[in-house]
């Protein structure tokens, strides 16, 4: 996810081979701390930005059109040559929709390599500053020392939270709760 709230997309693996590639390009030119900085602030642009994001995700727009003005507002938002080049490769490979799924995939990289554990939060509403930090405490208690959260919010859970990390999931959400009760009403009549 990315932190935008947004579902990474099924082209995980696509996304997980382009931030390996950049990831390797920055450590080697020394600039993993730049790029990485400039990962988050294009995850923030992506978020921001409708326009933005209706140029990656429009189908519609010519490739070479998508990559020049894609270039453009990178420069213009003072991104280095290795954020504008791996944009402008994603985008000549007509990758341009999978940018969010890109920069989340980085991140997580990011974070596995130094240690830190992502843990995906979808809740209904947005957690406050205590619930959070319950949360960490939770998951320190859980064996998750270095943990990042990641939130993300879907009204439909009515209430309780959906926590993801790595492969474990963990669904306390209200939704949840009620389609077990319906399925054991069910099950017994």
């Amino acid at each position: 996810m990315a932190a935008d709230g947004t579902t990474i997309s099924s082209g995980g693996g696509m996304a997980d081979r382009y931030a390996a590639a950049l990831y390797a390009l920055a450590s080697d030119q020394n600039e993993l701390d730049r790029t990485v900085t400039e990962m988050e602030a294009l995850g923030r642009l992506i978020d921001g930005s409708p326009e933005f994001r209706r140029l990656i995700e429009s189908p519609l727009i010519d490739v070479h059109q998508a990559s020049k003005a894609s270039q453009a507002v990178l420069e213009s938002q003072g991104f280095g040559k290795t954020i504008q080049n791996t944009v402008g490769v994603v985008a000549v490979n007509r990758r341009l929709r999978a940018l969010p799924a890109i920069v989340a995939a980085f991140a997580t990289l990011v974070a596995e390599r130094r240690g830190v554990v992502t843990a995906q939060v979808t809740s209904a509403h947005s957690l406050t500053d205590v619930q959070r930090e319950q949360l960490r405490a939770r998951l320190i208690e859980a064996g998750y020392a270095n943990v990042n959260i990641v939130e993300q919010h879907d009204p439909s859970l009515l209430g309780g939270l959906i926590v993801k990390i790595g492969a474990r999931l963990y669904d306390t959400s209200l939704k949840s709760r009620l389609q077990r009760l319906q399925y054991a009403m069910k099950g017994a009549a």
